[in-house]
């Protein structure tokens, strides 16, 4: 099985299911805003429900980065949004983001190995450094 089946079928496993009534989304999102104090105060007055739907979203766009080698429009409006002029996401953030997520996927992946870590890490990776290349572009 390849990187890409791994991480697709490790994603079906973790978005069907939920520990102690906690869907894996909640569970990452309880450990990212835990992690960084500046990252929480970032959060304060955001509606999670529609946070997690654009986090839904968002994992389609770092496969498709992934999967493609090219950046499509999706990708290209989230980095414009997250860069310093807007969102001013720090290209920190993207790397305790991955950590977490890893930590989340961890606890909810009942079928988790070093090979679906792996699988994670090469379908996230692309795209988080796309992301923080175009922190301070102008383009």
């Amino acid at each position: 099985m390849g990187f890409e089946e791994i991480f697709d079928t490790s994603y079906k496993r973790v978005i069907s299911d939920s520990k102690n009534g906690v869907s894996f989304f909640d569970a990452f999102y309880a450990e990212f805003l835990d992690i960084d104090e500046e990252i929480a105060k970032r959060f304060a007055n955001t509606d999670m429900t529609v946070q997690q739907s654009m986090l839904k979203k968002s994992f389609y766009s770092l496969f498709a980065f992934y999967a493609s080698g090219q950046a499509d429009d999706a990708i290209r409006s989230i980095a414009e949004r997250h860069n310093h002029k807007n969102l001013d996401i720090k290209p920190e953030f993207y790397d305790q983001w991955l950590e977490c997520l890893i930590l989340t996927l961890r606890q909810y992946d009942d079928g988790f190995s070093d090979d679906v870590e792996l699988a994670w890490r090469l379908v996230m990776t692309p795209g988080i450094t796309y992301m923080k290349f175009k922190y301070d572009k102008n383009n």
